[in-house]
């Protein structure tokens, strides 16, 4: 990758304070996305006018969101403009400040984009930039993943959608995900009875030997739709998916009387999505919703922002009283965010990944 090369050619490890090292979108991908859909620039850092304040990425998520919102189909938040810098959640600090409810030094949650600096003003930005609670007594990168949208997440679907009955049974697609990992545990701490659909042996003994699912099957092996019968002989009361396509095909004939399923992503058609692309196929045995009556819901975690504390505070007493257990891949340097996304579609983190761009003063 030319860009990288020339990054860590011009400034090795230390970017001098004046420069904005940003990734601009340069094309909208019609299939797996990569580095040479984007282009790396480097600008000045803005200066905050008034109603502005000046936010220092220190953490970047890297999320299946990313990809939405490459492609022009309608979506939740607008698309991002080619030649605007790619939009991602991160972790930043204030430097500098023209507002009255944000002071230099404290610590943001919000859209940072793929950049060393943007401006924090809630007439542009999409999501505002949220403080987060002082004297935090966790890893920073808990605030993006456990503790973020990413645990937050998973608290809302299954609360509000899911509502997981001890002794139910529950299937998680991409259960080795940031996202499914803690929907899986928090299920099993309501009772109910868990099972993990992953990629890979080692991430289905992550799943039950570390992280409490009743059983994991590797949707890899050929027969990995006998190791689902096998799981759930009692079939499926409560189906959370990340993923869609075929492994929501499989898991609709198995669904119980009265089955919810929570539609949180569709992971394996997010490189499919453009407006001038066919769109993909469905699943075939829809009518199953309609047989067993099923519930099926989708959300989107910003519908939940009033009640974030809600979540943070449930989910931090369960992770200082040991009851969930997380993962993170936390990858180091801006310029390493294009070739990450890739390889986030292709399966090969486990848990949340970020990337670390800084650190705070």
């Amino acid at each position: 990758m030319a860009y990288t090369v020339g990054i860590q050619a011009a400034y090795g490890d230390a970017m001098p304070a004046h420069v904005n090292r940003r990734f601009l979108l340069k094309v909208r991908p019609t299939g797996q996305v990569g580095p040479e859909h984007f282009d790396y620039v480097e600008e000045d850092v803005p200066s905050p006018l008034p109603g502005q304040a000046l936010v220092r990425t220190i953490y970047l998520s890297v999320d299946p969101a990313n990809r939405i919102w490459m492609s022009d189909i309608p979506s939740y938040i607008p698309p991002v403009g080619v030649g605007k810098v790619m939009r991602g959640v991160g972790l930043g600090q204030i430097v500098a400040s023209e507002r009255d409810d944000l002071r230099a030094g404290q610590l943001v949650l919000g859209l940072t984009n793929w950049q060393d600096y943007e401006l924090a003003d809630d007439t542009l930005n999409e999501i505002p930039f949220t403080p987060l609670p002082e004297h935090l007594s966790v890893p920073l990168t808990h605030t993006l993943g456990v503790l973020g949208f990413t645990g937050m997440t998973a608290y809302f679907g299954l609360n509000d959608i899911a509502k997981p009955q001890s002794g139910e049974t529950v299937v998680v697609s991409a259960a080795a995900g940031a996202v499914g990992s803690i929907v899986g545990q928090i299920a099993n701490l309501q009772g109910a009875r868990t099972i993990g659909i992953a990629g890979s042996a080692e991430k289905c003994r992550w799943l039950t030997d570390e992280l409490g699912f009743a059983a994991a099957v590797n949707y890899k092996e050929d027969d990995w739709t006998r190791q689902l019968d096998a799981a759930t002989p009692s079939g499926v009361d409560v189906y959370w998916d990340n993923v869609g396509g075929a492994i929501l095909e499989e898991a609709l004939p198995r669904l119980n009387l009265e089955a919810r399923i929570v539609l949180c992503g569709l992971l394996s058609q997010y490189n499919s999505f453009n407006a001038d692309a066919p769109p993909p196929v469905g699943p075939r045995n829809f009518e199953q919703l309609l047989m067993k009556r099923v519930l099926l819901k989708g959300f989107i975690i910003f519908d939940f922002a009033r009640r974030f504390p809600e979540a943070q505070a449930a989910l931090a007493d369960w992770l200082s009283a040991g009851k969930l257990a997380h993962h993170e891949t936390v990858v180091e340097g801006l310029d390493r965010a294009p070739e990450h996304l890739s390889d986030m579609f292709a399966g090969s983190n486990v848990g949340k990944l970020l990337i670390h761009v800084g650190d705070p003063d």
